[in-house]
Order: C-alpha cells, then structure tokens, then sequence
C-alpha cells in the first residue's frame, strides 16, 4: 500500500510516497482502509516545524481527520465488523499518569495520537485500536465523516465556555473550526451569533451554516457593528478560533460584562497577548483554554449522523497523496476553508 511520510521540516522534499507493508493485525486491532482526510492547523503547525499537542518523529504518516471503511479486524474486536464506515479519534491516553488520574486526559504525560507520533491517515490503509473506531451511517460522506475529529474538539470547547440559551456569542475566525462553533452556538440556544472574518467567502457561508451578522473586522470597526448587532445587549461568550495576537486581543476587548472567553485555537509557542487586567478584574471575565477532544467524539459522531450540521459546505479543496504538500499549502490559504484528501 502506498503512504506519503513526513520527513522533517527541515529536510526537502518534506513528503515521499512510499510503499508500506500492513503486516498482522493484533488482537484488537482494524485495518481501515483511508477514503478521507482532513488537514488540520496542526498538520499546518508540523509542516512548519513549530510545535503541535504531541512530538512528531519522522518519518512518520500523518493525517489524523480520517475515516474509511473497516477492511479486516482482529481476533478479539466485537465492536466493529468488516465493511463498517467508521471515523477514527486518533488520540490515545495512558490511564496512568497526574493528569490522567485528575480528569485531564488531552494533557496527559504520554498522549499518543494517529497520525502525529504513529502511522495516520494519508496512507492507503490505517492500522488502529479499536477502542478508536466510531461507527458513522453508511449513507454519510466520507469527506463528512473526516471532520468527526475537528468537531468533537469543537464539542470540548463549547462545553467549556458553557453557552446558555438566550445569551450572544460571538466567533472570530471563519475558518472550519469557526464555522462549526457558529453552529454549535446556534444548537446550544444563542440568541444572537456574531462571526468576526476578514475573508468575504467565510463571512457568506457563515451566514449560510446560522451566523446573525458577519463582520469585516479589517474594514469595519467590529465594536460599533456588535453593537448595532445587539442593540442594548452584550456579548456573553466570545470564542477565538485565530491563533494569533491581534484575534486575542479583540476577544478581550469585545466581551462583556461577565462574559467568557475561549482560547480555541492553537498559537505558537512564543505567542502573547497583553491582558488588561482592570478590565478582567472589572468585567469579572473568564477567560479559559481548550485542547482536543477528551471523551467528546462519540458526540461527534453522534451528530454527524443525526445530519443537524452542515460540513459539508465546509470543504473547499480535495487532493490526492501525490499532492498532499499542496494540499497543506492551499489549507494555509484564505482561499479555502477546509482541504480533504483522499487516499
């Protein structure tokens, strides 16, 4: 079977094709054969070379948004049969750990994900636990099914700003990630969602997947349009999907009076924002962080079935293999949403 292995950063080309044995399954393991994969920010940030949620060692496959079609099973799995349509949660915990055995699992000292520290999803075949397999319909994309992932770490972090019916919220950032919250916003009771973008095609599909108003905050003043938005309201939650200072920054500056901000997004490593404190101290803010997806992807999966999102509007390129790198480009242009492959 063919695979397109991360080299390094630093090494040119950065991907090879190659050819790799699939060899015997253990007991509780599937063969799943890959038919979609997104990439994600963190396939973008591994590219770069700059730090992602677990260490990366070439050579290595990537690709950890997949989902295909169960090929073989090992001896011991009861939980899925072969010809199954199943979408992976690639992140792995040892149980063990501080962090673990304190209910924080997604910081655990030995977290090991598909397609970040193991053979993932842009190869022909995948190898998997199957405790790491979720059923999805059979009459679900697979382009769809891919974004199970993505959204179950939308699922944590929208329950860690803990939207309440009838209260505004606000996204900045019209990326895949953003437009999700919008319409998870939405499902949770918003009264009013507000999307923050600078790209007009994201600004117009986020009208279309719920959003009340979406703003230019290049060449709007985004405080007077919330404002003309909400009329006498306030924006109660507002949740960053950027990364990047500028983003925080106007996340703190347009939430309200006891409002909560989620940090979503994955920044660099050196990235900071200064923090008026007055105004936290003042607003009586709460700001809180998300990563990944503990314990939220059988949600996901959940609602991908049930067919109460629209995805699929969402995806903007497909590439093959071959074409992978470009495919990480072109995830890195404000010309797509989100890029899949297929295998």
């Amino acid at each position: 079977m063919k695979g397109s292995f991360f080299l390094g950063a630093s090494a040119s080309p950065e991907f090879e094709i190659r050819e790799m044995e699939i060899g015997e399954l253990g007991d509780t393991d599937v063969l799943v054969r890959s038919k979609a994969c997104g990439i994600c920010g963190t396939d973008v940030h591994i590219y770069k070379g700059e730090a992602g949620s677990a260490e990366v060692t070439p050579p290595v496959v990537l690709g950890h948004e997949f989902a295909g079609v169960v090929e073989k099973v090992g001896a011991k799995v009861t939980k899925v049969k072969v010809g199954d349509h199943v979408a992976m949660d690639p992140n792995m915990y040892c149980g063990k750990c501080m962090p673990c055995r304190m209910g924080h699992k997604q910081n655990c000292e030995h977290l090991y994900a598909l397609g970040v520290n193991t053979n993932g999803g842009f190869a022909e075949y995948t190898v998997c636990p199957e405790e790491q397999c979720f059923q999805v319909n059979k009459d679900i994309d697979f382009d769809v099914a891919a974004m199970a992932e993505p959204l179950a770490c939308v699922l944590h972090g929208i329950d860690l700003a803990g939207i309440q019916p009838g209260q505004n919220v606000c996204v900045i950032g019209g990326g895949t990630i953003g437009l999700l919250m919008v319409q998870m916003a939405r499902i949770c009771g918003a009264s009013k969602v507000i999307l923050s973008e600078p790209v007009e095609k994201r600004r117009q599909i986020g009208l279309e997947v719920g959003a009340d108003a979406a703003i230019d905050p290049i060449h709007e003043n985004l405080e007077e349009r919330i404002r003309e938005v909400l009329g006498e309201g306030i924006m109660d939650v507002v949740i960053e999907c950027v990364g990047n200072p500028g983003a925080a920054k106007q996340a703190i500056q347009i939430a309200g009076l006891g409002a909560t901000i989620l940090f979503f997004s994955v920044p660099r490593v050196d990235a900071t924002v200064e923090l008026p404190l007055f105004d936290v101290y003042k607003k009586e803010l709460k700001i809180v962080g998300s990563m990944i997806n503990p314990d939220t992807h059988q949600r996901a999966v959940n609602l991908i079935n049930s067919g109460r999102l629209e995805i699929k509007k969402l995806i903007t390129h497909s590439y093959d293999l071959e074409h992978l790198e470009d495919g990480i480009k072109m995830q890195m242009s404000s010309e797509s949403i989100k890029v899949v492959v297929h295998p």
